[in-house]
């Protein structure tokens, strides 16, 4: 799938991939100068990058997994929803959930891009839904 993006930043790094089959790509910080991140606070990282995802797409933003689980750091929104008609700036909410100063740095990698399609939903109100075996039982209803 082809993505056009257009560079708001001499400094930017393209998005890569970590492998032939990573469903995510690497979103990198674009920085004139180290950001530090407070313990339990959030910063807008930009990436220098505007995008035009193809239509009846959607940008989902992820943690990437090692900053996560090493550093603390992960999107403040868990994941972030990019629109297909958004072509403003992508800026990640990073947020440190850890008790230590974590520093940012330009061309850190900073969160992970996944493209998907999605199926664009209609509402219509109506006085009855159909009976299922589950119901109405959420929230750990259907096992232990």
């Amino acid at each position: 799938m082809l993505i056009k993006i257009k560079r708001l930043n001499k400094n930017a790094i393209v998005p890569t991939s970590g492998s032939e089959h990573s469903a995510g790509h690497d979103l990198y910080a674009c920085l004139e100068q180290s950001v530090q991140l407070l313990p339990q606070h959030t910063v807008m990282i930009p990436t220098g990058w505007s995008m035009a995802l193809p239509e009846n797409t959607v940008g989902l933003i992820f943690a990437r997994s090692g900053l996560a689980t090493k550093q603390n750091l992960a999107p403040a929104n868990k994941v972030g929803v990019v629109d297909s008609d958004y072509r403003g700036e992508y800026l990640i909410a990073l947020h440190n959930h850890g008790h230590e100063v974590r520093t940012i740095h330009h061309g850190d990698r900073v969160a992970q891009l996944v493209v998907v399609p999605y199926i664009k939903g209609e509402f219509e109100e109506v006085n009855e839904l159909d009976q299922t075996n589950r119901g109405d039982g959420g929230f750990g209803s259907t096992g232990k």
